[in-house]
């Protein structure tokens, strides 16, 4: 019972939440000077022409109605059509929404493999100069954001030793029979490892570039825990019984200390579909990062609107998830 009634107030924050940010970034994109109807007439375009195009957006009314005009149409699953495309708001959102979740989830599968060794290998060699080392590599790649990481991988993987593909998501002249957008998965599903490799290498360098900074801060996060639990009676009483050093580790300390990471993993994640826009943007991936910056730059509202609802989904559906998760690992809230 004390699961439903968490989860009834962490849904009930959530909707609050996605309503405010729907408000904010309804109001905060009108009031930025610039007319997106100009922008689609050619110059020689009258104000006939542009009150006409006004009143088929909507955009002559104000703003309060336009916003009950829009809101109705979501919860009917109407989030417009697109002032430079022409196309559903909705349908133009989901079909990039797949290559932009298959990049982060490829990004946070890295990120915690190099993450997660770089602790382990930190707690075994604990007090030497390899931890020393591994403290030292930590912080360079938190220095460092991730689209600088991207530009050395272009430079490096790309130009000077071209291994990995630096643009697209997968190679034009292949043939593609898939019937979703999720081509990594159904590549392998459908036992296509020739489609399936050549997307990876598409996908390598830009997922790499997000994956560096959060496996810093999965190591130092993961190692600290470790560090700490290593101290404990259990571990003690463990070491007394004969059982290794790698025995200890992994079987005795980090299913103990693993959950604050677990919680930071799902929260960077979210993160980790933000910083996708850059990242797409610098490797010309077609995801949804790379809409967003196309439809900023030609003030396209209603797919701003569009594509700043969905992150708000994913960003408030994700943190729900790990909320609940939290709850039901952690046996002191799950019977507190």
């Amino acid at each position: 019972m004390r699961l439903f009634r968490t989860f009834l107030l962490r849904l009930a924050t959530t909707a609050v939440t996605l309503i405010g940010v729907a408000v904010i970034v309804f109001v905060v994109i009108r009031v930025v000077p610039g007319n997106p109807i100009a922008m689609m007439l050619p110059p020689g375009a009258t104000d006939e022409d542009i009150a006409r195009l006004s009143a088929l957006y909507g955009l002559d009314k104000p703003i309060f109605q336009q916003f009950l005009i829009w809101a109705g149409g979501v919860l009917h699953g109407d989030f417009g059509t697109s002032i430079t495309t022409r196309q559903p708001v909705l349908a133009l959102v989901l079909g990039r929404l797949p290559a932009t979740l298959e990049l982060s989830i490829m990004a946070l599968v890295i990120a915690v493999a190099i993450g997660g060794t770089l602790a382990l290998m930190g707690t075994r060699t604990r007090g030497t100069k390899v931890e020393g080392a591994i403290d030292v590599a930590n912080g360079m790649a938190l220095s460092i954001p991730d689209f600088l990481w991207g530009l050395i991988l272009i430079l490096a993987f790309g130009v000077l030793m071209p291994v990995f593909h630096i643009s697209g998501r997968v190679t034009p002249s292949l043939q593609l029979p898939f019937t979703t957008d999720f081509y990594l998965f159904e590549s392998l599903a459908r036992l296509r490892f020739d489609l399936w490799a050549d997307i990876v290498s598409h996908m390598f360098m830009p997922a790499l570039a997000l994956a560096i900074p959060l496996s810093a801060v999965i190591a130092q996060l993961l190692k600290q825990s470790l560090k700490e639990t290593m101290h404990l009676d259990y571990v003690t009483l463990s070491r007394t019984k004969g059982y290794g050093e790698n025995h200890v580790i992994l079987r005795e300390a980090l299913p103990n200390a693993i959950l604050p990471t677990l919680t930071l993993v799902g929260v960077q994640f979210t993160f980790l579909i933000g910083g996708t826009v850059i990242i797409e943007r610098l490797f010309s991936y077609e995801g949804l990062g790379n809409l967003a910056i196309d439809a900023v730059i030609n003030r396209d509202l209603p797919l701003i609107q569009g594509i700043v609802i969905l992150f708000a989904v994913i960003f408030t559906g994700v943190n729900l998830i790990v909320d609940l998760l939290y709850t039901v690992l952690n046996p002191r809230l799950r019977h507190g």
